[in-house]
């Protein structure tokens, strides 16, 4: 393998996700986290961020701002709304932004579908967890059978995975789940549900796509299902499929689960790594094209 340098990424947001992300990053082969900014200085993110002595920083937004020079890639791990007003910032500053919020701002990115036509794009929103997680099946199902009707996708995911951005987003998810599961799919109309599930012990992420089509052909479906979920599989190798494409008159159900890979995170928090997994996947891309790595490259979120 040919050498590699580091990308040099911002970590804007310090809960769950952006905790998780700091971790994913110190494993990359081809990231380093030179600055973890968000609100409060007690936080386990950023004790666990000064304790691997990566620079640290409550003044949030304002803190990218004062080191322009110090990253070329932000992970925005705040909140649908907090990213309406980062986004015009970052854009400003000329840097690749990676949107882990519902804001539905950038383009939409799902790696195993359309990882390399977003790299060209300053601004990549990773949509939804549930939507990583029924979108490559739903693109699968509108690519095999061309006239989808309907589409409906259930994610049951552990309430204790559930953290406050997440809680106060619900409105925006649901909207943006159901709009990328439309463009993605083809489909005429998408609806998206999520379950918080109190259930102790915690219950792993579940994701379930009701599809409604027309002449359905199961022998063409389930071999690209299969494929699908192995392309994610590269970089969420906790994605698998439990219930493969059945059939039930007009009524086409999938059901796949998640389980994370226990990094920051509880293995149950399927929902977080998956997404984080994806903007991993996509961040270490965009690293290879920025440096131009030689030599045989890893598969997207290889080191995650």
């Amino acid at each position: 393998m040919g050498t590699v340098k580091k990308l040099k990424v911002a970590i804007l947001g310090t809960g769950n996700i952006g905790t998780d992300l700091l971790v994913k990053c110190q494993r990359s082969e081809y990231l380093t986290c030179t600055l973890f900014a968000g609100r409060n200085l007690n936080s386990i993110g950023m004790t666990k961020a000064a304790n691997a002595r990566v620079k640290i920083s409550d003044r949030g937004l304002e803190a990218l701002e004062r080191d322009p020079d110090g990253f070329d890639l932000v992970f925005d791990a705040t909140s649908a709304a907090a990213h309406k007003h980062n986004w015009p910032v970052l854009e400003r500053m000329r840097k690749m932004v990676i949107d882990m919020t519902p804001s539905d701002i950038g383009k939409r990115c799902v790696p195993a579908i359309n990882l390399a036509e977003c790299l060209d794009h300053g601004n990549i929103n990773m949509v939804t967890c549930g939507g990583q997680a029924s979108i490559p099946i739903a693109h699968v199902i509108g690519q095999t059978f061309g006239d989808v009707e309907y589409i409906e996708v259930v994610s049951s995911i552990a309430s204790r995975s559930a953290g406050p951005a997440t809680r106060i987003n619900l409105d925006e998810y649901i909207d943006t789940t159901e709009g990328a599961l439309a463009a993605f799919s083809g489909a005429k109309r998408a609806k998206a549900i999520l379950i918080l599930n109190p259930a102790v012990p915690c219950i792993d992420m579940q994701t379930t796509i009701f599809t409604r089509v027309r002449d359905g052909d199961l022998a063409k479906l389930i071999p690209a299902v299969e494929a699908m979920v192995g392309r994610i599989s590269r970089y969420v190798p906790g994605y698998r499929l439990v219930v493969p494409p059945v059939i039930e008159g007009e009524r086409l159900v999938v059901m796949v689960k998640v389980t994370g890979l226990g990094d920051f995170l509880p293995s149950y928090a399927g929902n977080l790594d998956i997404i984080n997994c994806a903007a991993i996947a996509a961040a270490e891309e965009f690293a290879k094209t920025k440096h131009a790595v030689q030599g045989d490259l890893a598969e997207p979120g290889r080191s995650v």
